[in-house]
Parts: structure tokens; C-alpha cells; sequence
């Protein structure tokens, strides 16, 4: 079996490289289950669980397996907490989107992402898009709405996902927005349901600042050899003073860099010093490259972050 270094999120051990399991095609339950299972095998025991198909999947394995060191970490979105009025806020979506771009990004910022090749539909905004934005008022009535996010937080269970990724697009919206205080609020219940959260947004250099002093265990934002939000160089500079633990998801360039894994891990782990990774794996062959790049990376109990 394959050494997989570690690190302590309060006093709970986890691999340095988190395994998020994209088999093609991505949808396919029975995908997903044998390549958890491969990934298991190789001596894995713990993974990112980024929709239901990928919870369901790593209950079955666990139920087979009887082996309660297995452990998942949820994805809980932010939109899951918050209504305006009442209304889900994904349903005016398209309004949300136009303000946050309005807010925070000017053309000129927008034409210098294009001309670096980081602006997509991925990392900002996927449409649809609304000539309307929200008015002041309307965004100081956005409520956090506890039974919603109860209802959201029901489907972990912590003896299983005893970590919970929280945030997503919406953890970016939010602080762009302004509303600090409805993140403030969606930890607390984490926390309050036996949880531990882990903050996840894409905006590095933003969201990083705005969101060190809430009660997260954990900020996890994209960053990698290649690529940081949204000022590589910045992101990097902010992440070496970061006094919190961080993990990095897309340590891997969305795959451009598996060929030199060492490479993009030594990177993350010696210069940026940050904890841990989430590592996309579509084969058990990319599973196994991953970990014999992880060889010389030792395991991190670090004073000053734990």
C-alpha cells in the first residue's frame, strides 16, 4: 500500500491530496462507484464528495466495507442558506450575477482576465444575465434562512462527512454583495450540527481577506503552479502570509500538470506551504500517479496553523 502524507484540521487527520472522483461519464453512478473503489484499494480513505451521485456511491463502499475510518467531505452550497423576501436567491440569479459583475468587476479588470485566459464560466459567472441589479435595499434583505439550510445539512451525517465544504459560487456572490454576515451565520450552524466547515470559493485574492476571521477550520480556493485568482502573483504573495490552513483545489491545472505532479505538489507544499490539496481524478491510473508524486512530501503538523 502506498504512504499517503497527512495533516492535522482540528485534531482530525486528512491526506494532503483529497481525491474528487470525475470518471467518464461523470454521470454514471456505476462510474463512480468502481473508481472509488480502485481508489480505496490503493489505500485512499478519504474523498471528496462533490454531488449526491458521489455521496451515494461512498455509502455503498462504506456500508460493504464495515471501515469507519472511510470518510468523505460534503459539498454544501451557500445558496442553500439564504432567501430574499422569502425566495431562494438562485431564482433571481441572473440579478445576483449582475450586481456582483457590477460591483466588482470593471471592464477594464474583465478585458486583462480575458487577455490572461482566466475568465470563463467556470470560475465567474455562467449567465443567465439580467440588465437589472439588485438595489442596496434588496441586498440588505437577504435573510439566512435556517430551516432551508437544515434541511440541506440533513443529507450529511458527520460520522461519515465529518468535514463540509461550504460555499461554492455563492460564497464569492455573498462577500461581493457584502452580506459577511450570512457566511458568519452558515458556519455557526455547521458548526452547531457536529460538523467541521471548510470555506470554498474561487476568488483567492477577494474572498481570502474578507473571510480569514469567520469560523472555518479550513479555506479552500483554486491555486496551482499555473493559476490563481484573480491575480496569480497577488494570490501567491496573500497565501505565504496566510496564517490559516489552506487547501488548494485544482492543484493540478484541471490536468495539465499530472506529467509533473512532484513538480505542481512541491510547489504547493514547499513554497506556498499550504495543507492540503483537492486533486481531480478521473482513471485509477491518474489515482496512482498522483500518490507515487507524493512520496518525497512529508506529512505537516504545522504550529502555526493547526
Amino acid at each position: 500500500m502506498i504512504r499517503i502524507p497527512t495533516f492535522l484540521l482540528e485534531r482530525r487527520k486528512l491526506p494532503r491530496v483529497i481525491f474528487s472522483l470525475n470518471p467518464s461519464p461523470s454521470s454514471d453512478p456505476k462510474a463512480i462507484s468502481s473508481l472509488l473503489r480502485g481508489a480505496f484499494k490503493l489505500g485512499n480513505w478519504c474523498f471528496d464528495l462533490s454531488s449526491s451521485r458521489h455521496l451515494e456511491a461512498f455509502r455503498d463502499i462504506r456500508n460493504l466495507t464495515e471501515e469507519e475510518s472511510l470518510i468523505g467531505i460534503g459539498n454544501l452550497g451557500m445558496e442553500e442558506g439564504v432567501t430574499l423576501m422569502g425566495s431562494p436567491l438562485h431564482r433571481i440569479e441572473a440579478k445576483v450575477i449582475s450586481t456582483v459583475k457590477r460591483n466588482l468587476f470593471p471592464s477594464e479588470t474583465i478585458r486583462r482576465l480575458k487577455r490572461e485566459g482566466l475568465w470563463n464560466a467556470r470560475d465567474f459567472f455562467q449567465g443567465p444575465f439580467s440588465t437589472e441589479v439588485l438595489t442596496q435595499k434588496e441586498i440588505d434583505r437577504i435573510a439566512f434562512d435556517a430551516a432551508r439550510f437544515d434541511r440541506a445539512l440533513s443529507l450529511f451525517q458527520a460520522k461519515e462527512t465529518p468535514f463540509l465544504k461550504v460555499g461554492g459560487k455563492y460564497g464569492d456572490w455573498l462577500l461581493g454583495l457584502g452580506r459577511t454576515d450570512l457566511i458568519e451565520k452558515m458556519a455557526s450552524r455547521v458548526r452547531e450540527a457536529g460538523f467541521i466547515p471548510i470555506f470554498s470559493g474561487r476568488w483567492a485574492t477577494f474572498v481570502l481577506p474578507k473571510v480569514k476571521m469567520i469560523d472555518f477550520a479550513a479555506y479552500a480556493v483554486p491555486i496551482n503552479k499555473n493559476r490563481g485568482l484573480l491575480d496569480h502573483g497577488q494570490a501567491c504573495a496573500l497565501i505565504r502570509k496566510f496564517d490559516k490552513p489552506l487547501i488548494s483545489l485544482d492543484p493540478l491545472a484541471e490536468g495539465k500538470l499530472l506529467e509533473n505532479s512532484d513538480e505542481a505538489f512541491s510547489f504547493l507544499f514547499k513554497e506556498l506551504r499550504i495543507h492540503g490539496a483537492v486533486a481531480e481524478v478521473t482513471s485509477e491510473e491518474e489515482g496512482r500517479k498522483i500518490l507515487d508524486a507524493l512520496a518525497a512530501v512529508p506529512s505537516l503538523i504545522h504550529p502555526k496553523r493547526t
